[in-house]
């Protein structure tokens, strides 16, 4: 039974993103940053992930992080782009990390929750995937 329960839990989910039910990760969230270089280099990541370099895109995120640290936008991209490399494991730890400093930032705290639902999707975990898009759904109310 639960080799039918799992592909059936995958296709619900992706059912439900695809009608746009559940936020995507599709679209970066911009970092709150007023350093100036930190800006540049988020740009360079973004341009980096769209043009599918996703190592260089990770590595210019890992330097913005050195400069500031507790930028939780800054944890969600790398997770975003952890993500899209397969890396499901690390993104779900980064993306908690993110929401560990996002504050009371729904928006983003909303993105982690989704992000980590996507992640345990691609490991496998149904009920921990529609526990997080829940979470997800709840903070954008």
């Amino acid at each position: 039974m639960k080799k039918i329960l799992r592909p059936a839990l995958a296709a619900i989910a992706l059912n439900l993103a695809a009608c746009g039910t559940l936020p995507t990760t599709q679209e970066p969230l911009p970092p709150v940053s007023s350093n100036n270089a930190v800006i540049a280099l988020v740009d360079n990541a973004r341009s980096d992930y769209a043009g599918g370099r996703l190592d260089v895109a990770a590595a210019t995120l890992e330097r913005a992080l050195r400069i500031e640290p507790r930028n939780p936008g800054l944890w969600h991209e790398l997770a975003r782009t952890r993500l899209q490399q397969g890396q499901a494991a690390q993104a779900i730890s980064l993306a908690a990390k993110a929401n560990a400093f996002s504050g009371n930032n729904k928006v983003l705290r909303a993105a982690n929750w989704q992000l980590i639902g996507e992640a345990r999707t691609q490991l496998g975990d149904y009920p921990g995937a529609q526990a997080a898009f829940d979470t997800a759904t709840q903070l954008q109310r």
